[in-house]
């Protein structure tokens, strides 16, 4: 392997200028087909000339809009990193999407250079306007692409592009161009959220332990031809509030996904306040979710095991502790609410007790 190869930046990189100059001259391509019967039709330049050659050297994305501000950065033998999140891995497809779409802007037309109109397309300049900031830079700080990104409209293109208003932050001018670049203003779009996918197909067994000393409790089926799952045991007296609930528990793990992670050293799991969710499957994969709730928050940490008589479940047991090991993700409410579900709120209530005559029954 050459040295330029042996650079694992370099080596992205260049996938990242081959595809945006492929993306390009397809652009391109389209644009031609679609004006060369019209001698009317406006001719349509790169937004950002060159920059296609250039985006091989990407290291830095700024990104600015009304509610964040942050930045994904290239570092070496990590690859795309968030800082503000303890340079968490940032999600490549949408850094690759992002360089490959500022690269294919196009040009379609100028539009208004009056600041005082820059509000109707979403082209204030953020945090204060509405517009999202876009800035790429190398590993030595030079500016390679910057603009404000505002309102998109439908243009007819037959590839799917669409008009985009935008501006460059240091001019007034603006313009509506042809655009597969999709801006994305929120932290949380950037962060690579590859951490787990167990799919309910394979899942033989749940074992949930939940927060405060509750009772435990299990649910299972012995043969993945079944779909149904049940519980192991339930205390004397007590069935389940509907059938289906133990498909539920089973299913809590599946469609795993996260609105935001720290560090899991900036949390406590260690006290009994945690919930433990214990997935094990047919393949035998392992996997325990430890949930916390803090303040109207939930955050979860991950840890995989193996059972020693399956050793091909090794490697996806590898790659969930690499993404999920010294992390803690934030959960959407509702899945962390399923997480720490007790067994008494899986259960059919008490009957009432029976009446006595002559004395009103209690209200609730």
């Amino acid at each position: 392997m050459n040295a330029f190869l042996a650079d694992p930046r370099r080596r992205t990189l260049a996938v990242l200028s081959a595809a945006a100059l492929v993306t390009l001259l397809l652009a391109i391509a389209v644009v031609w087909q679609q004006s060369s019967g019209s001698d009317s039709a406006p001719a349509r330049t790169e937004f950002f000339p060159g920059f296609a050659h250039e985006v091989r050297h990407a290291a830095h994305i700024h990104v600015v809009s009304k509610s964040d501000s942050f930045d994904v950065v290239f570092v070496p033998e990590k690859g795309w990193v968030v800082p503000q999140r303890g340079n968490y891995p940032a999600s490549f497809d949408l850094v690759q999407r992002t360089l490959v779409g500022l690269a294919a802007l196009q040009t379609i037309e100028p539009k208004t250079a009056r600041p005082e109109w820059f509000h109707f397309v979403d082209l204030d300049t953020p945090p204060k306007g509405n517009g999202v900031l876009i800035a790429i830079a190398d590993d030595k700080g030079k500016e390679l692409a910057s603009l404000i990104a505002g309102k998109s409209e439908d243009i007819g293109d037959p590839t799917g592009a669409t008009g985009l208003f935008v501006r460059r932050p240091n001019e007034e001018q603006s313009w509506l161009t042809r655009s597969v670049l999709d801006p994305r203003p929120a932290l949380a779009d950037w962060l690579d959220k590859t951490v787990l996918d167990i799919d309910r197909s394979r899942i033989r067994a749940v074992d949930v332990t939940p927060a405060n000393n509750a009772p435990v409790y299990s649910v299972q089926r012995m043969d993945p031809s079944k779909p149904d799952f049940t519980f192991t045991s339930l205390p004397p007296g007590k069935t389940a509030s509907d059938p289906t609930i133990p498909d539920g528990v089973a299913a809590d793990i599946t469609g795993f996904g996260f609105d935001d992670v720290q560090p899991a050293s900036n949390l406590d799991f260690s006290g009994s306040n945690v919930a433990h969710v214990t997935t094990l499957t047919f393949d035998g994969v392992k996997v325990t979710v430890n949930v916390l709730r803090s303040g109207a928050d939930y955050w979860a940490t991950i840890q995989a095991d193996t059972d020693p008589t399956k050793p091909d479940a090794a490697k996806e047991v590898s790659s969930i502790n690499a993404h999920a090991a010294g992390w803690a993700y934030k959960l959407p409410a509702f899945k962390g609410q399923l997480f720490m579900t007790t067994l008494d709120d899986l259960l059919k209530p008490p009957p009432a007790p029976p009446a006595t005559p002559g004395v009103p029954p209690q209200q609730p």
